[in-house]
């Protein structure tokens, strides 16, 4: 904060957006590299989003969900289902990503105590874990940078080593230029022993594994191997353990399928749904519970058996009105499919970051494009903390008209799918000239 306080550069004043560019005050405009935080997915101004909120506030914008529903929460709910394939599950309405993990892990401990399951109370969850900054949500995660400080306040849970390919100390692979480490990867599939022996070390205290599924987004868009979600499911089911997936950031077709999960045979227990849910506009968020765990909550008035657990905006009517417009743009310009051009261009311009002898990895799952800087290729040692690379170039790429964030020194691109294929090469060009900006090859 004392170097935010003294920078002489002023933050950048965001007045308007059209589409995949942002506009400042000061009148320069700049690509939205990042999708606004990763919310953003078919643009700003989308015309049918905008009219959809238009036309619900001409009807009502918001009423209270507690022992009430409105129309346009309930169309999103039965929306949500079908997209899922996942018959038979309920949906849960809150705020943002943190809130409904919050919500998901409540869901869980809540069940296991009225199904008489009373010593599953463990939660397992990746290594550099982030689900949020509430404090089921911290607790669930592992990561040091973000809530180290709040440690004494969060309940115990059991960390498993992540399928981060690239960092993993039991991938026996040198670094190959070109190629992704989950391709070139020599491993015994290590993570999912460690999985394995801490269930069966935990035994019945095992209530529920929590994961981004494919990728772990602030623990640096890791990447996780293709197989490793459906054989982790099977190591959980085969044990009773609920599994519980953070799709906040991989939802709606981040990673080129609707679900992330759905890149592999699995079927998921819970499910939490935020960030792209209303294309960028409103916060709202959902959590998707299997039959099973719904049941748990069924019971006469005098037992008590309610998921006590609310919030003031739930099920908010113009957010829902605008997740219901964010999803017809899916069916009616199939964008999943027409996606997959942009996921080829946007491999196209991140190839020549290979070319640069401080980028040790370059990543990507659907449009999600991760380039790792390290000081050292072969070792994959890391820049000092203090000298802020990641920072230090993403600033410099404002000055090429492109606006993302870094994740530490791990570079990321997510574009918005209203993108050209011409700005996504202007992205990829922007982030590459940044990176000679602050690092010359």
């Amino acid at each position: 904060m004392r170097d935010w306080n003294a920078s002489s550069h002023a933050p950048i004043v965001i007045v308007e957006g059209k589409g995949a560019v942002l506009k400042a005050e000061d009148g320069r405009e700049y690509l939205d590299g990042n999708s606004s935080i990763w919310t953003n997915l078919h643009g700003h101004r989308r015309p049918e989003i905008d009219q959809a909120i238009r036309d619900q506030l001409d009807r009502i914008a918001h009423s209270s969900f507690l022992g009430l529903t409105n129309d346009v929460a309930a169309r999103l709910a039965g929306e949500l289902i079908d997209l899922s394939g996942l018959d038979g599950y309920k949906v849960f309405f809150s705020d943002d990503g943190s809130t409904a993990m919050e919500a998901a892990l409540k869901m869980v401990y809540q069940a296991r105590m009225q199904r008489g399951e009373k010593t599953r109370t463990t939660f397992i969850s990746l290594s550099s874990g982030y689900h949020g900054d509430t404090i089921g949500a911290m607790s669930a995660g592992h990561s040091a940078l973000f809530h180290h400080v709040y440690r004494p306040l969060l309940f115990a849970t059991r960390e498993v080593m992540s399928p981060a390919c690239y960092r993993c100390p039991h991938n026996r692979a040198e670094p190959v230029r070109g190629s992704d480490a989950r391709v070139t990867r020599k491993c015994q599939w290590e993570c999912l022993g460690e999985l394995t022996r801490t269930l069966d070390d935990l035994g019945d205290a095992a209530s529920a594994f929590v994961l981004e599924p494919r990728v772990q987004g602030a623990a640096g868009m890791t990447m996780h191997p293709l197989g490793y979600l459906e054989k982790a499911a099977a190591i959980c089911r085969e044990r009773n353990v609920w599994l519980v997936l953070d799709e906040v950031m991989t939802g709606f077709g981040r990673t080129g399928t609707m679900f992330a999960y759905q890149h592999e045979n699995v079927t998921p227990d819970l499910i939490a749904l935020a960030k792209g849910l209303t294309g960028g506009y409103l916060p709202v968020a959902v959590t998707l519970a299997s039959a099973e765990i719904f049941e748990a909550f069924l019971g006469d008035y005098a037992e008590l058996k309610t998921f006590f657990h609310g919030h003031s905006y739930t099920g908010n009517a113009l957010g829902c009105a605008a997740a219901l417009a964010n999803l017809k743009i899916f069916a009616t310009e199939q964008t999943l499919q027409k996606n997959v051009a942009l996921q080829r261009v946007l491999a196209q311009g991140a190839a020549k970051f290979w070319d640069h002898p401080h980028v040790g990895d370059v990543r990507q799952e659907g449009l999600i494009c991760a380039i790792e800087i390290v000081r050292d290729f072969k070792t994959r040692e890391s820049f000092p903390f203090a000298e802020r690379i990641g920072h230090r170039i993403c600033e410099a790429a404002r000055q090429h008209g492109l606006l993302t964030r870094p994740v530490g020194d791990v570079l990321v691109l997510m574009p918005p799918y209203c993108c050209t294929e011409a700005q996504i090469t202007q992205m990829t060009e922007a982030l590459w000239l940044a990176l000679n900006d602050v690092i010359p090859a």
